[in-house]
């Protein structure tokens, strides 16, 4: 897998895609299948990345390295703060649903299936499922989204 940074040509978003391959990059490019996601643009590009280079092993000393040093290339001057607010804004919503909603583990299918053949009352419950068993509820018409954010089972808290 290989990751590249694209950039939008009319209004310059910058995102991150992966390929299998760069040959891959150049044949979904060729094809059209490439699209900004934030505008839907379909003339991307490559956009300028910082490649990462390790450091040898006992060259340099964690020390050394600032502690504000950017893990990951950076888009734009202000984009990287903007990013952050809207996924704290993002996190923030999701805690507040699962505020009002029931946590039922892993079994989340059984409960969900319950509710959507009037086996139980309805109620907003979260949990965890398998990616073909949540698609298994979807192809059965049974209402099921993702969460945006990983959440912590209430009996690993501490």
């Amino acid at each position: 897998m290989i990751v590249f940074d694209l950039k939008c040509n009319s209004h310059g978003h910058v995102f991150e895609a992966w390929f299998g391959s760069s040959a891959d990059y150049e044949d979904q490019l060729a094809r059209g299948l490439l699209a900004c996601p934030m505008c839907g643009d379909p003339e991307v590009s490559k956009a300028l990345m910082a490649p990462a280079v390790a450091a040898k092993g006992n060259s340099r000393k964690p020390e050394m390295m600032p502690a504000d040093a950017p893990t990951a290339p950076v888009a734009m001057a202000g984009d990287e703060a903007r990013m952050r607010e809207m996924v704290q804004a993002l996190a923030q919503a999701q805690a507040k649903v699962l505020e009002d909603s029931t946590w039922v583990g892993r079994g989340f299918a059984e409960h969900a299936r319950a509710m959507h053949y009037g086996e139980k009352e309805r109620s907003s419950i979260h949990g965890e499922v398998a990616p073909d068993e949540a698609r298994a509820l979807v192809s059965e018409g049974v209402e099921v989204a993702p969460l945006l954010f990983p959440v912590v089972p209430p009996e690993a808290k501490n």
